[in-house]
């Protein structure tokens, strides 16, 4: 657009004008913090719902069951389950949770043996607080997944009560997966007892991993076919489809909330562009001196084009650095019949964020700059 040594220019440009500029600025804040804060949001969606070809994990849940207070099923059918051709581990889980409705602050508690822990779960883990032998010496002890110990403000050591449950914090855990973000593990017989279910027995799912991934569709019919005609028949389908339907209606909310970040998108176009129009208009006889000067009409579009180019990345910066740091520190997550989705701003996506700005700054300052361009110097002396 200019050279670099127009640079100062531009911004002498944008400081005469200080409050167009400053209210330009807040403007394109306010919508590419909004932009930002769905974007984060759709990215912990496709986080949480997204299928990958090497996903290998079932959740066996009872049939006709949604909400974790209703799914109930005998822990029994643990062996059964083993005994199938390609079933490589089953971990039998029960879940409690402290509001079974959407919220963005749930607390999930899942009960999980402490051997199947151990040995399947725990080497993917990071502990940020804490050791899985103060989880293991303590029957009330707590893992809490880093997401909710910031949100609630706990440390290893502490002790909460949520759900009618009461643990002691053994320990803060980091990890890739989304959904461990927001849970408490503790140990199932602990769970089963605490939650006033019958005195054992009981679970919520199974958890379980197939060998190999693509006989995760015969497995799945292979459970249900066995438990088909049991007292607890069963439903059984791939984690991230589990997922999916349970978060059903949070998502196609989150999906309507993609216009709202296309309507934000929108906001900084007419914004940028009413600033680079007023900005024209003030400065019709500077271009005029310009032109004397021996500007080319390219170089004073490139001047109009480079404002809005400024307006958009400070704004953008900003707003997405904002929404940022809100999200890191505030650890929300969309939670809804014990499962999470996590709405987690990335440096990604900030950047990407201002490069979109800047296209749209850009694109709002072309028309304005091509009109400024077109006047000849007779015309803009003359003009008032």
């Amino acid at each position: 657009m200019i050279g670099m040594r127009f640079v100062p220019l531009v911004c002498k440009q944008l400081f005469r004008a200080r409050t167009r500029s400053g209210l330009t600025i807040a403007g394109v804040t306010v919508a590419m913090f909004l932009f930002s804060a769905v974007q984060a949001m759709q990215s912990g969606v496709d986080a949480a719902t997204t299928a990958r070809a090497g996903d290998t994990t079932l959740i066996v849940y009872r049939k006709d069951r949604y909400c974790p207070f209703t799914s109930q099923m005998p822990q029994s059918y643990e062996q059964e389950i083993a005994r199938i051709d390609g079933v490589a581990s089953v971990v039998p889980m029960k879940i409690v949770v402290s509001n079974c409705r959407t919220s963005l602050d749930v607390v999930t508690f899942r009960g999980v043996p402490t051997e199947a822990f151990v040995s399947h779960h725990a080497p993917t883990l990071e502990f940020v607080e804490g050791s899985m032998d103060a989880w293991c010496r303590r029957s009330d002890g707590a893992l809490l997944g880093e997401a909710l110990a910031q949100r609630r403000g706990l440390h290893a050591g502490d002790r909460f009560e949520a759900a009618g449950i009461t643990v002691y914090v053994a320990g803060v855990i980091r990890s890739s997966e989304p959904a461990d973000q927001n849970v408490a593990y503790v140990d199932l017989s602990f769970l089963q007892f605490a939650s006033n279910s019958r005195a054992g027995g009981i679970v919520t799912q199974f958890n379980v991993n197939v060998s190999d991934a693509a006989a995760i569709d015969s497995v799945s019919k292979a459970i249900d076919a066995i438990f088909a005609s049991a007292q607890e028949p069963t439903k059984t389908i791939p984690e991230k489809a589990f997922v999916a339907r349970a978060a059903a209606d949070a998502i196609e909310i989150v999906g309507f909330m993609r216009w709202l970040g296309w309507g934000c998108l929108g906001a900084v176009l007419a914004l940028i562009g009413n600033a680079i129009v007023l900005s024209v208009q003030d400065r019709v006889r500077e271009h005029a001196i310009l032109q004397t000067l021996g500007f080319r009409g390219s170089q004073i579009a490139g001047l109009m084009i480079s404002e809005g180019l400024a307006l958009s990345i400070v704004g953008a910066a900003i707003g997405g650095g904002l929404a940022y740091g809100f999200l890191t520190t505030a650890s929300l997550a969309l939670s809804v019949e014990g499962h999470s989705i996590p709405v987690v701003s990335s440096m990604e996506t900030i950047v990407w964020s201002v490069l979109i700005a800047a296209c749209v700054g850009v694109l709002a300052g072309v028309v304005p700059a091509w009109q400024a361009s077109r006047r000849d110097i007779v015309s803009c002396f003359r003009a008032v």
